[in-house]
């Protein structure tokens, strides 16, 4: 008998991008969307889909995902964020790795395509991009932080060959409005670590000379010129979400009533 996959995701206001996950996983047992506060249309496009829906107020994008997790009850969980689909290769791979017998209790990474303004990201270090999403129920979890969770385990990781796809930002307004949430996390995650800028010679080195540097080294050395448009205004972008997040820790570390905004 098949052993049973568990789905989970988190959302908030993601009523564009939630049809396209959920039709790629469809034939799952268990999809858990666990949402923080929604005012479209997510609520009844997960529960048309056959979804749970849930609902927790905003704790963070670690703890929102593990409170995800907890509410599985699949043999194996396949956490996901709400703008991935799952490539028809991924699917046959995770439906032939549930029909199996397990040999070893493993966790796997899958390799993960990103996509900005419409196209693929296949060079300057955005492919593959490998994240921990598969594994046994209860035997993995996201490391709390602020920004960049990371998914934890103590079994050995493989890879899966199939690929998820990342439809991250549409357009650059999108990425713009996420970025500017995103670096004031970030910046109290530098603060709370004691990494945050507080010299003059600090703040220059981080938020001006690492930015410059990240993106001669993605864009020329690593290849990013070769993603074309799409290549050059990511490259460019993510060098500016650097800046900010450095430049508003330094206006965290440096302010007693700083104007950083804590909403997610």
């Amino acid at each position: 008998m098949p052993q049973r996959l568990s789905v989970v995701l988190i959302t908030c206001n993601e009523a564009a991008n939630l049809p396209r996950t959920l039709a790629s996983v469809a034939w799952a047992h268990q999809i858990v969307v666990l949402d923080s506060g929604s005012t479209d249309e997510t609520e009844a496009i997960a529960r048309a889909a056959g979804a749970e829906f849930h609902y927790e107020p905003w704790r963070g994008f670690a703890a929102q995902k593990n409170a995800a997790i907890a509410r599985a009850t699949g043999d194996w969980v396949l956490s996901l964020d709400a703008d991935e689909e799952l490539s028809p290769a991924l699917i046959a791979e995770i439906r032939q790795l549930l029909a199996q017998e397990p040999k070893e209790e493993k966790a796997y990474k899958i390799p993960r395509l990103n996509h900005f303004l419409g196209r693929p990201l296949r060079h300057g270090g955005y492919w593959p991009d490998p994240k921990l999403r598969l594994f046994p129920r209860d035997a993995a979890r996201f490391r709390e932080r602020a920004v960049h969770e990371t998914m934890e385990t103590a079994l050995p990781v493989a890879q899966l060959e199939g690929h998820l796809i990342h439809h991250c930002y549409a357009t650059l307004d999108e990425y713009i409005e996420h970025m500017n949430r995103y670096s004031a996390a970030a910046a109290r995650q530098l603060v709370a670590e004691g990494r945050a800028p507080r010299s003059l010679a600090a703040l220059v080195a981080q938020a001006v000379l690492n930015p410059i540097a990240t993106f001669l080294y993605n864009y020329a050395v690593r290849g990013g010129f070769l993603d074309g448009r799409s290549g050059l205004l990511q490259h460019l972008n993510h060098s500016a979400y650097i800046h900010w997040k450095y430049v508003k820790a330094w206006e965290l570390a440096h302010t007693r009533t700083p104007h950083i905004h804590e909403q997610a």
